[in-house]
Formats: structure tokens, C-alpha cells, sequence
């Protein structure tokens, strides 16, 4: 993957990818936020895709990101907990799988943060919540220590 940005004038640049090409704007919109939209857009492209691949469809999708940072330089995402709302022809427990499918498997973007940022999510499905502020198994925001382990010897 390669991308090139190029300054275009005042605070305006040009990414180009090998498919194509977009003007960031910033202040308007800051990187920040474009990373952030690439993120969960990452996720809902999945939240497509994998039901799609399993002959079911998904309706109204709408995936808000909520993203803490450190009030100090670099700034990095200390939180981000994302809300999954939408409508398809699974049960709860499809629907749920497919969130975590994204979030722990398929997801680039978020996979690249999670050892770094502590994740968490909110699945409405069918107009009934069925997931409240649940944490990502692998998206702990920090190093887990294990403790010492106990070994057989050789």
C-alpha cells in the first residue's frame, strides 16, 4: 500500500493511493478525524462484507466512534468505543459475532490500535440493544502481565 500527499496551498493537500485521489482539508476536516473515520469505516465496510458472504443483509448501518485522547503531546487515543446500530435478517447472536468478527479478526485499522488503545463497543440490532459497553477481548489499551509462569524443566 503507498500513498502520496502533496501540498496544494494554504492548509489543503492531495492524497493519492493507487486507486485514487482526495483532498484533505485541513483544518475543516484534521487528520485526526479522517484516521478516526478511517477506522470505523474499516469496521463498517466489514459489517457489510461478512454477512453478505453469509447470504444475510444488514440495513441502516450507522457506527458513531467516540475517541479519548491524552491531553498531552503526541495525543494518542487513550479510548474509542464505538456504537453499532443497525437492521438485518440474523438473530442476536449472528449479529454479535459479526461485530466481533470486525473488531478481533478482519478489521485492519482497529487491529493496528488495539494494543495501544483500550476499546470498547454497543451493538443495536433490530432496534433492541443487545451488546452495552462491552470491552474487546484483545483491546486492552495496555500490556496484560502475566506474572511469572511456571515452566516443566527439560
Amino acid at each position: 500500500m503507498k500513498v502520496t500527499i502533496t501540498h496544494k496551498e494554504d492548509m489543503k493537500f492531495e492524497a493519492k493511493t493507487q486507486k485514487s485521489s482526495f483532498i484533505i482539508d485541513c483544518p475543516q476536516i484534521t487528520p485526526v478525524e479522517y484516521f478516526l473515520a478511517g477506522i470505523i469505516t474499516c469496521s463498517a465496510s466489514d459489517m457489510i462484507l461478512i454477512p453478505k458472504n453469509q447470504n444475510k443483509t444488514v440495513t441502516d448501518l450507522t457506527i458513531d466512534g467516540d475517541a479519548l485522547r491524552a491531553d498531552n503531546h503526541p495525543k494518542k487515543f487513550n479510548t474509542l468505543h464505538l456504537n453499532y446500530s443497525f437492521n438485518s435478517d440474523a438473530d442476536d447472536i449472528t449479529a454479535t459475532r459479526w461485530v466481533m468478527a470486525s473488531l478481533e479478526t478482519y478489521c485492519s485499522t482497529i487491529n493496528t490500535i488495539r494494543d495501544s488503545v483500550a476499546i470498547s463497543y454497543s451493538i443495536m440490532h433490530n432496534g433492541k440493544k443487545i451488546k452495552e459497553n462491552e470491552k474487546m477481548i484483545s483491546g486492552t489499551g495496555n500490556k496484560i502481565d502475566l506474572g511469572e509462569i511456571e515452566s516443566c524443566s527439560s
